[in-house]
């Protein structure tokens, strides 16, 4: 019988409605469900998997802008380009993989549902029934979760490589010869890293990734508006500064509405008002924490 197959993710084939064959590992965009047979993922991934790819997504793209900003220089005109271009790679090979993941040629795809987070490393549950033979029954349980989002990053990769060198030689003449190519070999860096991050760590990511998005954007918020002596009227006058604002304040949002999601959404809609908080927060408290005042006043003193 089915039921007999051993293990979380062993099954058996089912064949013009037949269930044929030993247990063994499912074929790709399948999973064993309860009564240990090998059943078509059919579902339409929830919003929070969105979400999850999302992020996933938005990783390399804030790498690029991070390195672009960080290696162009203050005098470069050529940032503003990099940034729309390093956006144009990113979005062309979404479309791309979305189209290439069936459903073929659609922007849709088809999935089996998280449960657990042994889903996503299936390769540590193989069962050893009589404890001396492994039953290998390795597979992608959430597809297409785990393997989507390496595939995006292969093509986010030759996206590069094909755009990002020729447009860099035309327009980067502010900078030296080095210098204008150090954005590219800091991608050449940081895809590996993601890659081993989705691989390794890619079930993890899938529960953490809502208040690993809250706190780096809170970090990362504090110390530009530190760095920058951001005041009011700053904000006002700089076009710069309010992208940075904004952008820092969209990724609060998407990590609240995730962690929401893990919840009930309508109930915790209202915590959105929350966005802006850090900001006004800092700005109205930023006089009182200026170094110069507090070494001014402790000089006083003495």
């Amino acid at each position: 019988m089915s039921s007999t197959c051993p293990g979380l993710y062993c099954g058996r084939i089912m064949v013009n409605g037949t269930v044929e064959g030993e247990c063994g590992v499912c074929p790709r965009g399948e999973r064993a469900n309860i009564e240990k047979v090998c059943q078509r993922c059919t579902e339409c991934p929830e919003l929070y998997d969105w979400l999850y790819l999302g992020f996933m997504a938005m990783l390399p793209l804030v790498l690029h802008w991070f390195f672009i900003e960080w290696y162009s220089g203050k005098k470069s005109s050529s940032a503003l380009l990099q940034h729309v271009t390093a956006m144009l790679e990113c979005s062309v090979s979404a479309v791309v993989t979305l189209l290439l993941t069936e459903p073929v040629g659609k922007l849709s795809i088809r999935s089996c549902r998280v449960q657990m987070l042994s889903d996503w490393y299936t390769m540590l549950y193989n069962p050893s029934p009589d404890y001396v033979n492994t039953l290998h029954c390795t597979q992608e349980a959430v597809y297409p979760l785990y393997t989507i989002v390496l595939i995006y990053y292969a093509f986010c990769l030759v996206m590069m490589m094909l755009l990002r060198p020729l447009l860099v030689k035309k327009i980067a003449c502010g900078l030296g010869k080095t210098d204008r190519f150090r954005s590219i070999y800091a991608a050449l860096y940081f895809f590996p890293i993601v890659t081993v991050l989705q691989a390794v760590g890619g079930g993890l990511l899938y529960y953490a990734f809502p208040y690993i998005i809250l706190v780096l954007s809170l970090v990362t918020l504090a110390v530009y508006m530190s760095a920058s002596e951001i005041q009011v009227r700053s904000h006002l006058y700089r076009k710069k500064r309010l992208v940075v604002l904004f952008s820092h304040w969209l990724l609060h949002g998407y990590g609240i509405i995730s962690i929401c999601l893990l919840d009930k959404l309508e109930l915790s809609l209202p915590l959105l008002a929350l966005v802006p908080g850090p900001t006004l927060f800092y700005i109205a408290t930023a006089k009182f924490t200026e170094p110069t005042r507090i070494l001014s006043e402790g000089g006083s003193r003495h």
